[in-house]
C-alpha cells in the first residue's frame, strides 16, 4: 500500500465532437429523405435507388462506427506529480519525469492573429518522435494544461 499521498488528474478523451457530427449527418439524411420521398395516394414511399441515399447513409454509418469505436476505446491521459500515463482500453503508456527530456507549449495563431490551437510537444529520451498532443481534444483542457505546465516545472527543476 502506498502511504504518500500522490496528486493524480484524469482527463478523459472529448467524444463530443463525434456526437454532434453523428447527429448533423443524420438530421440531413432524414431531411433528404423526406424530401426526396414520394407522396402516391396518401402514403409516403422512399425512392431507394438514388445514389444519394446510399452516400449519406454510408457517411451516416461510418459516423455511427466511428462514435462507437472512440466510445469503446476509452481513451484518457492521467497525470501525475511525477509522470504522465496515455491509457487506453488496450494499453497504457507510462512517461516518468526523468525519461522525458522536455515539454514544449506552442501557440497556434490564425487569420486574425487570435489563439487558434494550443500543441504539447513532449520530447521523449530515446525516442526519435516526439509525443504531439491537442490539450482541447481532453475535457478541462485548461485544467489539462496546468498539469501539463506543473510537469514541465517538475522537469526543469532536474
Amino acid at each position: 500500500m502506498n502511504n504518500e499521498k500522490e496528486n493524480k488528474k484524469v482527463f478523459k478523451y472529448n467524444v463530443a465532437f463525434y456526437y454532434q457530427a453523428t447527429i448533423i449527418y443524420f438530421i440531413v439524411f432524414v431531411l433528404y429523405v423526406v424530401v426526396r420521398g414520394e407522396f402516391i395516394e396518401g402514403s409516403f414511399t422512399i425512392i431507394t435507388e438514388d445514389p444519394i441515399i446510399h452516400f449519406f447513409a454510408i457517411i451516416v454509418l461510418i459516423s455511427v462506427i466511428g462514435l462507437l469505436y472512440n466510445i469503446f476505446k476509452n481513451r484518457h491521459l492521467e497525470i501525475k506529480d511525477n509522470e504522465i500515463l496515455f491509457i487506453d482500453r488496450f494499453r497504457t503508456k507510462k512517461f516518468n519525469t526523468d525519461q522525458i527530456s522536455s515539454i514544449r507549449i506552442t501557440n497556434s495563431k490564425n487569420d486574425k492573429g487570435k489563439e487558434a490551437f494550443k500543441f504539447v510537444i513532449i520530447k521523449i529520451k530515446g525516442r526519435k518522435r516526439p509525443l504531439i498532443l491537442r490539450p482541447h481534444d481532453y475535457e478541462n483542457s485548461n485544467e489539462l494544461l496546468t498539469g501539463i505546465q506543473n510537469l514541465q516545472k517538475e522537469i526543469n527543476k532536474e
